[in-house]
């Protein structure tokens, strides 16, 4: 479990994060929604330690992250597995090569031990054939589903994907969002994902929290979406003549 207690956050006097509250629970995708420019980016950033706060207090269960020691920080990151929204993969280095990095940097098991790891992590994303490629070999999907072997390498209890569907067609990306939702439950991770993709919070958002202009604008789960009577939300979610065909649906049958 993850808490967020009056986070706050701003770049040269402008207020990009304002008091933000947020629970993030273990088991469960948590999803952070929100325009561009909303806030939810630098949210995440301050949670993985890219990004310093300027006020207030993140606490991952029982360990308040800020101002954690170097060592205790480093301990505390080994639990953190992170997927970039580019991916973010080495090209000089083949796909076994770039899931076994965070294996190689923070783990203490011999190479035989580390590589088995990353094969197990491979196969769990269903791409144990692309062992010897190099990124520039595969698609913008395979190099998502690699990421994702890379961020779980370690085991971690928390799971952060930035924008994870990010340049990617309608069926990698439902594929990539089960992938995140079936690793979350089988490894009872606390996955937070950053996403603007309304796709994604409807199949697979646990709980959503909506985030406009730098304030916790909402929160509940993916079932109550569609039904809210925050107008700010509805702005947001309705921005698609494919959602907003769903809502007149769901109220012609009422």
């Amino acid at each position: 479990m993850i808490e967020v207690k009056n986070l706050s956050k701003e770049f040269d006097g402008e207020v990009v994060l304002n008091n933000v509250d947020a629970l993030f629970q273990d088991g469960m995708v948590n999803m952070i929604i929100g325009k561009s420019g909303s806030g939810k980016t630098v949210l995440l950033k301050c949670l993985v330690g890219l990004l310093s706060p300027t006020s207030g207090e993140i606490w991952y269960d029982d360990k308040s992250f800020i101002g954690l020691r170097s060592r205790e920080l480093r301990r505390l990151r080994r639990d953190i597995g992170m997927l970039f929204q580019g991916a973010a993969l080495f090209d000089s280095r083949t796909v076994l090569e770039n899931v076994m990095f965070p294996l190689d940097m923070f783990s203490r098991k011999n190479r035989r031990e580390r590589k088995k790891r990353a094969e197990f992590c491979l196969e769990r994303v269903n791409l144990l054939e692309a062992v010897n490629l190099y990124p520039s070999e595969i698609s913008g999907g395979m190099k998502k589903r690699v990421a994702i072997a890379r961020a779980i390498a370690l085991n971690p209890k928390y799971l952060f994907c930035d924008e994870p569907n990010s340049g990617l067609d309608p069926k990698t990306s439902q594929l990539i969002d089960e992938l995140i939702r079936d690793l979350t439950k089988d490894f009872s991770m606390t996955t937070i994902v950053v996403s603007h993709d309304m796709n994604s919070v409807i199949n697979i958002g646990d709980k959503v929290i909506f985030i406009n202009e730098g304030v916790k604008e909402w929160e509940g789960n993916k079932s109550e979406v569609m039904g809210t009577d925050n107008e700010k939300l509805n702005d947001f979610v309705f921005a698609s003549d494919l959602f907003k065909k769903i809502k007149e649906a769901e109220e012609e049958k009422e």
